[in-house]
């Protein structure tokens, strides 16, 4: 996937292919900071070019204003979403404990028939039997690593795909950020000279329809001091999704890394302690050495057993561990009942604004033609 570079434009192409168009919620307002720190002089300039393009009082530029740099937002959660769709942690994890389930099942057919040095006779079926049980042990095992090393692959493409999707939305974060720092740029210049100057009119005209210009352009203010709100809010969804990019590629890492450590450290361990059991069972056949080879070969096996012990016991905690903690169930939780909570007062306050602006704007009229009442005299 190729990383764009932060662009702006007042002519978005919001074309752009999604498959689940509803708006993300609005997140909490970020603490004030210095927005044009993290620009570059260029970008800076950018800024400050595309600001004097701007046209408040074009409300179909208005309404488009940063739509693009949203859509590209929506488009990127949704890819974002299918990453994390596709995973399926759960299947390695079962394949992970079946691996220590087949080595524990192989040391406990052993250990029923009296201890694996058991075996160590002169009689050739004993070991044969031995070899029997381990091929067989050993073709599932290794039926297994080959689905793992296929994860493995995957986890890997998984998390370079993670980066790029990083670097995407950084890109669009800066340029969400640009987008409203040459909005308020703009905004700013328009509310210090032409609503100022409109208002100026009005009061000293006193003619209603000088007083209508004013309202009129600083309602256009207010429509684009919301739409940079809009975007800012977008920003904020930005924010966030970068540290949930990298909770997924930790968790992807961690996957793959057990994965590694499964196939490089505890099946060539195995493997290495079947083929010394077997070779002391040939050596055992040396009635001179039997005591010795006993000995040692005891001694090897509960070191061997002991550390298989603690890196199965080690694989297992790891494997049973979930890929979200509960408490980061419950915080995302709590966080999105606050969300709804802020939204609906939001709501809830819009409304009551709209009630309250009808009942000024009977009295506007009255006063207005009470006005035009007193002229006509």
């Amino acid at each position: 996937m190729e990383i764009e570079k932060p662009s702006l434009t007042l002519t978005p192409d919001l074309n752009v292919p999604t498959e689940n168009t509803t708006a993300a919620k609005p997140a909490p307002e970020p603490a004030p900071f210095d927005e044009e720190a993290s620009l570059t002089d260029e970008e800076k300039a950018m800024v400050e070019s595309f600001s004097s393009q701007i046209d408040i009082k074009n409300t179909s530029m208005v309404m488009q204003y940063g739509a693009g740099t949203q859509q590209k937002m929506a488009s990127f959660s949704e890819k974002a979403l299918a990453s994390v769709q596709t995973k399926e942690l759960g299947e390695v994890g079962d394949m992970l404990t079946g691996i220590v389930k087949e080595l524990q099942s192989f040391d406990a057919v052993e250990e029923d028939k009296g201890g694996i040095f058991k075996i160590f006779k002169k009689t050739t079926d004993k070991i044969e039997s031995l070899k029997t049980k381990y091929s067989k042990v050993e073709t599932n095992i290794d039926n297994v690593v080959q689905s793992l090393e296929r994860h493995q692959i995957q986890l890997m493409k998984d998390i370079s795909g993670l980066d790029q999707l990083y670097e995407s939305n950084l890109v669009y974060y800066k340029e969400l950020t640009m987008y409203i720092l040459a909005g308020k740029k703009s905004l700013k210049k328009f509310e210090e000279t032409e609503l100022a100057a409109a208002r100026d009119k009005a009061a000293k005209s006193g003619l209603p329809e000088d007083a209508q210009a004013a309202k009129d352009m600083s309602d256009m203010a207010s429509r684009f001091e919301k739409k940079l709100h809009d975007l800012d809010l977008t920003r904020m969804i930005a924010i966030q999704t970068a540290p949930q990019i990298r909770l997924i590629q930790s968790n992807d890492t961690a996957m793959a890394e057990k994965i590694q450590s499964t196939i490089v450290n505890t099946i060539p361990l195995w493997k290495s302690r079947m083929v010394l059991a077997l070779g002391i069972a040939h050596s055992a056949e040396a009635a001179k050495a039997q005591r010795a080879v006993t000995d040692m070969t005891n001694e090897l096996l509960k070191k061997n057993a002991q550390m298989l012990k603690q890196a199965s016991v080690e694989t297992a905690k790891e494997t049973e561990r979930g890929i979200v903690d509960i408490e980061t169930l419950k915080e995302t939780n709590q966080t999105l009942i606050s969300t709804l909570d802020e939204v609906l007062a939001i709501q809830q306050d819009g409304r009551q604004r709209r009630k309250d602006a009808e009942t000024e704007l009977v009295k506007i009229e009255d006063e207005l033609k009470n006005k035009l009442l007193e002229m006509s005299k």
